[in-house]
């Protein structure tokens, strides 16, 4: 019987498809912005068109989650993320100054490599699909081996789109044998020209540590700060409705409430009132024994899991009708376990006496794991608002919004993505929502200015004035070369 090395496999693999996607780039990346426009758009028609089938594949696949979110992500990730960067001039003159003399030419990065998470798997394929092909790039997947199945249709999918509307054979793949050594020889491939990465914290640094050229994201451990100006009900109405969008499993999510001593108890209430369940006694230590590994990290068994089936783990009983479970907490470090990102529905719960301790308080349940992420706050008093986002270390600071749905640019005009930088201070090169943009390089045409003086705007000058300048510029231009 002959037995085959799965690691050797996986690098022959990536060896022959990035050969492959190099030559499908050589012929794409002279193609008009027009055309990739063309294509681009059926792919997103294309992917629309599939949300819901590849939401229950996505769903059933991983047991991650809820498929019915998972097609919201998916239409999301389609014809949101096409919506916002249709306009976008990214090949090509992108954009001209006259009066400065500057013109900036949009260039495709070349071949991105795509690292793909579990949790948000077939969106994640569709938004970077998206905006590779956009930017005039090829791309090549690494998926996660527990979406592989999903994965690789998204892709396949995709790829007919593409090369039905006229995109070359092989701009669209995928590792169909994903492991640690081949993905980490696709990261250090010499012909692959930039890393997108989403996933675990682990894989995120491997990228940045490969010596390719990478944009990652870090963990989120997001506070939600109700202050005492802000609508409680509606705020937890929001709050509820982003921690349980697909249980959980956008790292965007909330993972604390804090609020003020004064209205305390009204919050509390209300999150009673709304589906919450404050976890106490022997039902909160059985909650937490299932929620983490011996390592300290996340139990992947509640990831993307509903309040019932985390209670069923557990082995407790909670009210019919549960939407999320809570711990009243004190304390956060690594040994706490609510005060930690959490991608399902468990909240923590903080009270404090004012909003200069929950200002305090915040950062240190970002510096637990959130630094550069995100925040929200739910306040009517806009010098609190300003104050914290002048203060805290996030790329994100989100006002009286859902903070997943706030994040990924559906509740606010921020830029739809499945890509959240947390910039440097999170470990990322970038803090954008990354879009088509963060993949493209600029060739910058500068004219010379020596020797002209600008009196007045350009606007008023005559045939004749503009004429002696330009010959002014050039004859010293020729000087200097000559």
């Amino acid at each position: 019987m002959e037995i085959q090395d799965k690691d050797l496999l996986s690098i022959q693999e990536v060896r022959n498809i990035v050969a492959t996607a190099n030559e499908a780039q050589q012929v794409f990346c002279k193609f008009k912005q027009e055309k990739i426009d063309q294509i681009v758009e059926a792919i997103k028609e294309t992917a629309y068109a599939q949300a819901e089938y590849l939401g229950k594949l996505a769903a059933e696949e991983t047991g991650f989650g809820k498929w019915q979110d998972k097609k919201i992500k998916n239409e999301i990730a389609s014809e949101g993320v096409y919506d916002y960067i249709k306009e976008m001039k990214t090949i090509g003159i992108i954009h001209e100054d006259q009066e400065k003399g500057i013109v900036e030419i949009g260039t495709p990065v070349g071949i991105i490599a795509a690292l793909i998470p579990s949790t948000n798997p077939t969106s994640t394929v569709i938004y970077k699909t998206l905006i590779a092909l956009k930017s005039g790039n090829a791309i090549i997947f690494s998926p996660h081996p527990t979406a592989l199945k999903s994965i690789l249709k998204t892709v396949d999918i995709l790829n007919k789109a593409a090369v039905k509307a006229g995109a070359p054979e092989g701009l669209i793949h995928s590792m169909t044998v994903p492991t640690l050594e081949g993905t980490s020889h696709l990261m250090k491939h010499e012909g692959v020209d930039l890393i997108l990465a989403t996933g675990g914290s682990g894989m995120v640094k491997a990228a940045y540590s490969s010596g390719t050229p990478a944009l990652g994201v870090g963990p989120g451990n997001v506070p939600a700060f109700i202050e005492r100006s802000g609508n409680i009900k509606e705020a937890i109405e929001k709050i509820i409705s982003s921690k349980t969008f697909d249980h959980g499993t956008v790292c965007a999510s909330e993972q604390a409430i804090v609020t003020e001593s004064c209205i305390a108890e009204k919050v509390k209430e209300e999150v009673k009132h709304q589906g919450g369940y404050f976890l106490v006694g022997e039902k909160l230590q059985k909650v937490k024994a299932i929620m983490e590994t011996s390592s300290g990290g996340m139990n992947p068994k509640i990831v993307g899991k509903s309040a019932e089936a985390i209670a069923e783990m557990a082995g407790i009983e909670i009210p019919k009708e549960t939407k999320l479970l809570l711990c009243e907490e004190k304390e956060v470090g690594k040994s706490i376990h609510f005060s930690k990102e959490k991608l399902t529905a468990l909240l923590a719960f903080y009270t404090v006496e004012d909003w200069q301790e929950a200002c305090e308080l915040c950062y240190s349940l970002l510096e637990n794991g959130g630094l550069g992420h995100t925040l929200a706050i739910h306040s009517q008093n806009e010098s609190v608002i300003r104050e914290f986002a002048l203060k805290k270390p996030v790329s994100r600071f989100l006002v009286n919004t859902p903070s997943t749905q706030g994040a990924i640019g559906l509740s606010t005009n921020l830029a739809p993505s499945f890509t959240l930088g947390c910039g440097a201070i999170g470990g990322s090169a970038t803090s954008d929502n990354v879009d088509p943009m963060n993949l493209i390089n600029i060739r910058r045409m500068a004219y010379g200015i020596e020797n002209y003086k600008k009196t007045e705007s350009t606007e008023t000058l005559s045939e004749k004035d503009i004429e002696t300048i330009t010959q002014l510029v050039m004859k010293n231009l020729k000087n200097k070369i000559n």
